[in-house]
Parts: C-alpha cells; structure tokens; sequence
C-alpha cells in the first residue's frame, strides 16, 4: 500500500473513532430541557420567596449535572425550607461532592432538614472526609447533640473536635479562633478553658457580643448567676439599643423561669430589629406559653409576612390557629404550603 493510500487510510480511522466517541458521549449526557437549563435564576426567587411552584423548580435546578459549584451552594441554603424525601436525597448527595465548599453546604442543608438523631447518621461519616474543613464543618453541625443522639459517632467525634482544638490553638490567636475553641470546650463540658478563652476573645474584640453571651453560659453552668446577672446588666447599661443583648437578656430570663420579665427582653429585640425572624419567632412562642395566643398568632403572622419562604414560622402559625380553632385560617395556610411544596412532611402527617 502505498503511503498516501496508508495515511488516508489512518485519517479516514481518526475520524471514525472521533465520530464514534462523540456519539456515545452525546448518548450517555443527559439532555436538559431549555427551561431547566436557563431556570437557575427564578427558582432562586421562588424558594427565597415562597411562590407556589418553589420546591419542583429548586430540586430540579439542583437534580442538574452541570451547575456550578456557586449556584449550588446558594440553593443549598433554602433547601431546608423546602424539606421532603427528594429534598433530603438531593442534600445527601451532595455530601459526596468533589467540591469541598459544596459539601460544607450540604452539612447546613442536612442540619435544617433532619433532627439531631438522624442528623448523626448522614454526618456522622463526614468525621472521617479526606478534607480538614469538612470535618470541622462535620463537627460544627454535631455539637451539641448527646451521646445517645451520637452513637456510634460519639467517638469519632471527640477526636475531630481535638484536632479542630489543636488546629485552632496552631493559628495566630484572634477573638475568633478564641471564640471557637470556647464552643469546643464548652461542648467538652471545660468550662475554666471555656472561661480563659472566651475572656480573651473579648480582650481582643470587647465587642464580641457572641463571645459575651456564650460567656455568660458558662458563668450560669458554673453557678455564678450572680455575676451572669450583672455581667449583662453591665453590657446593656453601656448599650441599651443592642437588639442582640436584650434578646439574649430575654432568653436569660427565660432559662431563669421569669418569662414575664422575658417579653420585655424578647419585645425589645424586635422593636430593634424588626425584620429579624428569628427574635420575633422567640417572642412568639413565649407569649404563647404565657396564654397569649392572639399576641402569638400575630407575630407568626408578621414572620410569614416578611419572610413567606419560612416553613418554621409557617408551620407553627398553623398549628396555633388549629388550636384555637381557626380552621379558615389553617386552611388558607395549608393551601399556600401545598402550592410551594406539596410533599411537605406537614402535609403527609395532616398536620
């Protein structure tokens, strides 16, 4: 055969196999539907704002092979607002993702979807991932849950939580890394280590109100309450228009059995901060063990408001107008919950 017979015929096989290839490349990736494709956008506007249709739009986007890492992420943090089978089966897949920011944001998503117990059987093998942040991450979602909630992971987790100390305690020493390791100890039941750790995180930022809190924790666990007392009197003399410290005075009261006094601490924090959630759903369930329901309802009410996305306010406003039988209202709310995510657990249990 002579040689250019031979390179043709070389080239003429090239091309086959680049045929062939690409054949069975376009066959095994799936084909996503226009919509899917270019969704990414306004499924991120329906799950923040809780529009009917937000729970299909948010697993299909994040069900896709080729989203970026970044997309994900951000959808990760409104999937517990959305929890079901599917929702749980997508963020437990991600705790398998190459990428180590994507599974840090699916520890969070498991967090917000499971309670403590189950949340330590899906984390639980995350104390042993091949990255260091991942499984202080791992260990961040796990603090605070007993040994019975713990199991088999109780164990693993005392180690990670050593090395997460160590690791601390190897960088340059800021109130932040000071503030971690008062968690770590903390969780360790070390409460002097707790309190010298926490007293420098607010030697080197005295407006660390995270650590100031944290350290009054430990001050009640300790039994100085005493000084627990006047440590965040002290604090809020100096700053009375701090939403976070009158929340916190709130919650003080609370766990000191004056939840009279707490309203004052709890209504406050709202007045401050108005948009926050999270103090106003606080006051809501303490004026509702106080037997004012109507006071209750109202600013459950104002969170579905401000923030429709959220299920947890959502799903106790429910449960505190079937209690005082306003079945026209629970109806309503049904239907809106319905509409967004019609296989919510709330709706399966006939909530």
């Amino acid at each position: 055969m002579s040689k250019p017979r031979r390179y043709l015929l070389i080239s003429l096989l090239a091309l086959l196999l680049v045929a062939i290839a690409w054949f069975f490349l376009r066959s095994t990736t799936p084909s996503l539907p226009s919509a899917v494709r270019h969704g990414y956008s306004e499924a991120l506007q329906q799950a923040r704002n809780g529009q009917p249709g937000a729970a299909r739009m948010l697993y299909q986007q994040m069900a896709r092979p080729d989203l970026p890492d970044a997309r994900r992420i951000k959808l990760h943090a409104e999937l517990p607002n959305y929890p079901s089978p599917q929702a749980l089966k997508l963020a437990d897949a991600d705790l398998s993702h190459p990428s180590v920011a994507v599974r840090q944001a699916a520890i969070k998503s498991v967090s917000g979807l499971v309670p403590g117990g189950q949340r330590s059987l899906l984390l639980g093998p995350l104390l042993e991932d091949s990255e260091q942040a991942v499984r202080f991450s791992a260990a961040d979602a796990l603090l605070g849950l007993s040994p019975d909630d713990l199991g088999l992971y109780f164990g693993p987790l005392q180690q990670v939580i050593d090395q997460y100390q160590q690791a601390l305690k190897s960088q340059p020493e800021t109130a932040e890394t000071q503030y971690q390791l008062a968690r770590l100890h903390l969780h360790n039941a070390q409460l002097k280590e707790a309190q010298q750790a926490l007293e420098q995180s607010l030697r080197l930022d005295p407006g660390n109100l995270r650590a100031l809190v944290i350290q009054i924790e430990v001050l009640d666990k300790q039994g100085q309450s005493d000084a627990a007392r006047q440590l965040l009197a002290k604090q809020l003399q100096a700053q009375p228009d701090s939403a976070y410290l009158q929340h916190a005075l709130g919650l003080w009261l609370l766990h000191h059995g004056q939840s009279e006094y707490a309203l004052l601490g709890l209504s406050r924090a709202v007045e401050l901060e108005p948009d926050n959630k999270d103090y106003r759903y606080d006051l809501a369930t303490t004026l509702h063990s106080e037997q004012e329901q109507e006071a209750a309802q109202k600013q459950l009410q104002e969170i579905v408001q401000r923030h429709p996305a959220d299920r947890k306010a959502r799903v106790l406003l429910i449960s505190y107008w079937k209690e005082s039988g306003q079945l026209q209202n629970v109806q309503i709310l049904l239907a809106q919950l319905e509409q967004m995510n019609p296989d919510d657990p709330s709706l399966q249990q006939g909530l």
